[in-house]
């Protein structure tokens, strides 16, 4: 659990935008597009969380226009429960903090034309459990069934799933979630299910696709309200950590299946508003669920217009359900691309350093041909028209924010690539998005770094911003294969030839598979082509 925008500018500069998402939609899923709503957890935690809070909640949801700028879901995180089942084994709400009991809590919500949440754990305890003022063991562990028919008879709409523990494998984890997956799917109940398998151990959610189990699955340790910390993926984090480990997630993003970057903290204490503003950006460009955290009972008026955005919630909310890339990383600037499902594309221009900066890009870097674009301002709403580059002056920590519209999409290809030989599939070493990551071969799987876009003019892309490399612009036998950022030299450009072999560029020597071998991280180097089933990928 746990900006002002600068004059555009016109003129004209190479990456490119992936392709759709290779990832398949979680069996039944309800969640077409990122789930919009509130959670307790950040602003009443444990302590402070009872029935009249949450329907004072949805009341503000209502009043203050967040319901009709699309959000829906009211979500009743830790602390709901009496700390004991009942004789049956049956949940049932705190006495005291709940004393109307779930059902009617739900009624209230959907009373205000809103969706119902609630929270449960996969272990014995929930994440506040264990003792001291929050005692008891009302884990779904072994309830399941009974657990998802309960809340499905008190209308609950959306299950956050939490793991809460240090043990547990991945593989254990998958299996857990996929049984109250399933027993929610058997209700009949369309409940959208959403799952942290990172809570309190080695985090998984960048190494393997929960798409495959859950609607929308964490992707990183929790979120506070803090612009940057030194940590990479360990508590606590703060917005630009959490958007280094999710944004080269973007390919497992689509209709049913959702990266979660954790709920907004968009007003919160520890933020400034330019911070909030480039974070709630963020999140609607990378197709995150938009989960509010603050006390929206209590917001300003400028916190409300951040959340209520109409043209970023749009694009959040695109059919086309297109995570954004990160395209291009200068280190204090980068940029982000979403396409979106007319053909155009949402473009995010980021500030990460400390000074006002002009940041750039060009259409051929955000997926776009031609040569005649309307620019529209997703923050004012203002129109311009351009022939070639963008560029605003971004104040420290900021974003701008641009539907760009015009032009055809670039066309690319993504997909695996499975090595004949070995019949594993190209990956990077531990799934790794640093740059100078080792090529390698690993079991087939669909998570991030096994997702693959050929563009024309020959870069084999990865996480948006990465392309395979080769090593130093190495020409000789056994230089080894990398990724690193695009740069659009010839040492990452690749011809897919028709015998299946990819030949570089620069050197002409094709990717290889050192000594022919087949076993799980095999590295890639160069070698003469030579037409042995090493050196031969089908896309898949």
């Amino acid at each position: 659990m746990r900006a002002a925008i600068g004059a555009v500018v016109l003129a004209m500069l190479a990456v490119v935008v992936p392709g759709p998402p290779v990832a398949q939609a979680a069996p039944g899923s309800p969640a077409l597009t990122p789930p919009l709503g509130w959670n307790s957890w950040n602003s009443f935690g444990c302590g402070g969380v009872n029935e009249t809070v949450i329907r004072q909640a949805a009341d503000t949801m209502v009043s203050s226009g967040m319901r009709d700028a699309g959000y829906q879901y009211v979500v009743v995180d830790d602390c709901w429960f009496d700390p004991q089942r009942d004789a049956q084994g049956n949940l049932r709400a705190h006495p005291t903090k709940f004393p109307s009991g779930m059902k009617a809590l739900g009624d209230y919500i959907h009373g205000r034309g809103l969706k119902f949440g609630i929270y449960q754990v996969p272990t014995e305890r929930t994440c506040a459990q264990g003792g001291g003022a929050h005692p008891g063991s009302t884990g779904s562990m072994g309830h399941e069934v009974q657990d998802a028919r309960s809340f499905a008879s008190w209308g609950v709409d959306y299950l956050k799933y939490d793991w809460c523990s240090s043990s547990g494998t991945r593989d254990q984890q998958v299996a857990r979630f996929t049984i109250m997956r399933d027993a929610l799917r058997a209700t009949g109940r369309p409940i959208v299910y959403s799952i942290n398998p990172n809570s309190y151990h080695a985090p998984t959610g960048d190494k393997y696709n929960w798409g495959e189990v859950a609607d929308l699955w964490r992707t990183t340790e929790d979120l506070l309200d803090i612009w940057q910390n030194g940590n990479t993926n360990s508590y606590p984090m703060g917005v630009g950590n959490v958007v280094d480990v999710t944004a080269p997630l973007a390919v497992q993003a689509g209709p049913g299946h959702w990266n979660d970057p954790d709920m907004l903290v968009v007003g919160r204490p520890g933020l400034t508003l330019t911070e909030s503003r480039s974070h709630f950006a963020l999140w609607a460009l990378m197709a995150a669920p938009l989960m509010a955290g603050n006390d929206i009972r209590t917001m300003s008026a400028d916190v409300s217009a951040i959340l209520r955005s109409p043209r970023l919630l749009a694009v959040n909310q695109d059919s086309l359900g297109a995570g954004g890339r990160r395209v291009r990383d200068d280190g204090t600037t980068e940029v982000f691309a979403k396409p979106l499902a007319d053909g155009s594309v949402a473009v995010g221009l980021f500030n990460r350093g400390n000074a006002t900066a002009t940041v750039s890009t060009t259409p051929a870097q955000i997926g776009l041909s031609g040569g005649s674009f309307t620019l529209t301002d997703l923050w004012t709403g203002a129109t311009s028209s351009s022939t070639g580059q963008l560029s605003a002056s971004v104040p420290a920590h900021g974003v701008a924010a641009y539907r760009v519209s015009g032009g055809s999409p670039v066309a690319s290809t993504t997909s695996r690539l499975r090595g004949a030989g070995s019949g594993r599939c190209l990956d990077l070493d531990n799934s790794s998005t640093a740059a100078g990551a080792l090529a390698v071969i690993r079991d087939c799987h669909t998570a991030a770094s096994q997702s693959w876009t050929t563009w024309p003019g020959g870069e084999i892309r990865v996480f948006g911003d990465k392309c395979l490399d080769a090593e130093n612009s190495g020409t000789s036998n056994g230089t080894r294969v990398i990724s690193w950022p695009c740069n659009n030299q010839n040492n990452q450009q690749w011809t897919l030839r028709s015998d299946g072999s990819i030949a570089n560029a620069r050197s002409g020597l094709c990717l290889d598979v050192n000594q022919a071998a087949t076993a799980n991280g095999s590295r890639l180097i160069l070698w003469t082509c030579n037409n042995q089933p090493n050196q031969q990928w089908t896309r898949t």
